[in-house]
């Protein structure tokens, strides 16, 4: 059955000749929905930025280890905020492939992604996985929507993911002060899974390329210090090893020997 649109939420058209970070995000993980504007803002940030493509792959494979480290701790639902355009290794597909009864909402403010919810529509039988157009700065919008409450249980510990989705909210727009709204609606012993392009891992050049990209497409970014980053988690203990490069937060495999533009990390309510 197709995702109805939310009533609540004005209606935006898709530009094609706008390039859009999840669009752009896409085009790097070899994903095929996305425009020739997508394209050309995707290879420039690359001439900025080489191992971005490895970045965003490394970002992928970081959620997947993360979701499967939460699910071994007991927890099996879960709040995707920012989810992006679906691509192999959705949060779904992890959870609900470690504990079948995983339960996910999505949550997206991007008219191409609500396009594609039918494809995180899918859900094992004893699992429920369900998408929400909404937007993270209005995290009330979120918290009160009838589906989420439907799905998940606030009063049980939750993951919230806000992976590769906290530079799009601007220092002027509180970013803190989101996370913590969100945070609060979450029991005690709820994970907070991030990660974010850190200022502390590019050049200056690289920087000010990469942030001129993105803020001629449809979205500003705003890069932060790793402890910037940390201060996201206030009211989390930080799971081991804290909050490190992508591809160096709990490897399964050898660290790759090349650099990258991202910090991820997982923390835990107290």
């Amino acid at each position: 059955m197709p995702q109805e649109r939310d009533p609540h939420l004005p209606l935006t058209e898709i530009n094609p000749a706008v390039p859009h970070p999840a669009r752009i995000y896409d085009y790097w993980l070899g994903g095929k929905d996305n425009f020739e504007s997508d394209r050309m803002a995707a290879e420039q940030v690359i001439a900025a930025v080489p191992e971005v493509r490895e970045t965003a792959r490394e970002n992928r494979a970081f959620l997947g280890r993360a979701v499967r480290h939460i699910v071994a701790g007991g927890v099996t639902q879960f709040l995707d905020i920012g989810t992006g355009i679906p691509t192999q290794g959705n949060t779904h597909e992890v959870a609900q492939a470690a504990d079948p009864a995983a339960r996910i909402v999505y949550v997206d403010n991007d008219p191409m992604v609500m396009a594609h919810a039918r494809a995180l529509m899918s859900s094992t039988d004893e699992g429920a996985t369900t998408f929400i157009q909404a937007d993270l700065r209005e995290p009330d919008s979120i918290l009160t929507h009838p589906r989420l409450l439907d799905t998940i249980d606030l009063d049980r510990p939750i993951a919230i993911l806000l992976v590769a989705i906290m530079m799009f909210v601007k220092d002027s727009e509180q970013p803190y002060d989101l996370v913590k709204r969100i945070a609060d609606a979450a029991a005690p012993g709820s994970y907070l899974v991030v990660s974010h392009v850190s200022s502390d891992l590019l050049t200056p050049e690289a920087m000010e390329r990469t942030l001129g990209v993105y803020n001629r497409a449809s979205a500003t970014m705003t890069m932060r210090t790793r402890e910037e980053i940390i201060r996201l988690f206030d009211g989390f203990e930080l799971v081991e090893p804290g909050v490190e490069k992508v591809h160096g937060w709990r490897p399964e495999g050898p660290i790759p020997d090349r650099p990258t533009a991202v910090y991820a990390g997982v923390g835990r309510k107290r």
